[in-house]
């Protein structure tokens, strides 16, 4: 009953956080929840790159003997590479944001202010180190959730698709020398295509000799296996909404006594606990803030259609980095929150203005 309690409790939460937000941070006043967040991420950031050189001391986080996963004030490396990486796409755009800003007063002849000249420094900052931190949490997830996102950004950032696949080419092309030619240390190789051969594994894992170079590829896949066990016994309702540790002992895999709370794959997560009806009440709203997010891209200004972009990409790498990890955790739904109220009044701000633009031509 408490676990059921906490998750709807979780989403109330986020439902008030959207509501309060984008009621009262209308017009431009939405700069102060990014900025809010840039904060927020600027001292995770720099608590994460002080642990990754040895200030957490954190043993069981070690790497190569030489340095420490990042985990920031979160306590574990994945949800502060979530932390890290869900805002990434929005803090890039924010800065072209404000760069295009300065430019177009440039240009006019207003007078530079110092706030003006301070603001695109601050959020290319929190950029460089939020990207540092993102590599420090050596979370695989957020590496590929952040991939994914930038390379829909690229395509999305053009308003012709000429030029988006043309940039598409040139990082596609960029990526393939840096593999080939070993550019990047084996490590984060190894660990990219750990990631990426979870997805396509098939077949049961509970015959495969557990090594510690697969211990925590095998286990995650173990989890994935449970979640699955539970979408057999109830398919359309699943075993409860935040059931999934408490029903975890009855469908666990022999060598895996201890839960990790979630599935570490929300997808999988989602269809145990809430089954095919919940999964796809998920999905619909998911559509719902992708068909607005759309809508912001299409803006005809050309600066909030660079926050629609960034927060466009911000939604790839959620999805991205949900086939891993539960990111509904660590108070990281207050972040998604509050880009979701950016969205709300940016969106509300793009119907005024396509109403306002019929309404002219009606006459």
């Amino acid at each position: 009953m408490t676990s059921w309690m906490s998750e709807w409790i979780k989403w109330w939460q986020i439902l008030f956080i959207v509501h309060i937000i984008s009621r009262f941070l209308n017009g431009t006043k939405w700069h102060w929840a990014a900025i809010a967040l840039a904060v927020a991420v600027l001292a995770n950031a720099i608590i994460g790159i002080y642990q990754f050189f040895g200030g957490s001391g954190a043993l069981h986080l070690l790497i190569d003997n030489h340095f420490f996963r990042a985990f920031g004030t979160f306590g574990q490396p994945n949800p502060f590479g979530g932390f890290m990486g869900l805002t990434l796409p929005l803090m890039v755009m924010l800065l072209l944001f404000n760069l295009r800003k300065l430019w177009i007063e440039r240009i006019s002849g207003k007078h530079l202010e110092l706030v003006g000249l301070a603001t695109p420094v601050f959020f290319a900052g929190v950029a460089v180190l939020q990207s540092i931190a993102i590599v420090m949490s050596w979370s695989r997830g957020a590496w590929l959730g952040v991939i994914g996102a930038l390379m829909a950004m690229v395509i999305l950032l053009p308003r012709k698709m000429v030029y988006s696949l043309l940039i598409l080419l040139i990082l596609g092309t960029f990526l393939v020398l840096i593999v080939t030619n070993d550019l990047l240390p084996d490590t984060i190789v190894d660990r990219i295509e750990s990631s990426l051969s979870e997805l396509v594994v098939a077949g049961d894992v509970r015959g495969v000799d557990i090594t510690p170079e697969n211990f925590a590829s095998i286990e995650r896949l173990a989890h994935w296996q449970a979640a699955l066990k539970m979408t057999t016994v109830s398919p359309w309702l699943g075993v409860g909404f935040g059931n999934f540790e408490q029903s975890y002992d009855d469908f666990r895999l022999l060598n895996w006594t201890m839960g990790l709370g979630h599935a570490h794959n929300y997808y999988l997560n989602l269809l145990a606990e809430v089954g095919l009806f919940g999964l796809i009440g998920y999905s619909i709203v998911w559509i719902v803030i992708i068909h607005m997010s759309w809508k912001v891209i299409c803006h005809p200004d050309g600066g909030i259609r660079l926050v629609g972009v960034g927060l466009m990409g911000s939604w790839v790498y959620f999805a991205i980095h949900s086939f891993f990890d539960n990111l509904y955790v660590n108070n990281l739904f207050f972040q998604l929150a509050s880009m979701l109220s950016i969205l709300i009044v940016l969106y509300n701000q793009s119907q005024s203005y396509s109403k306002w633009i019929y309404l002219d031509e009606s006459g």
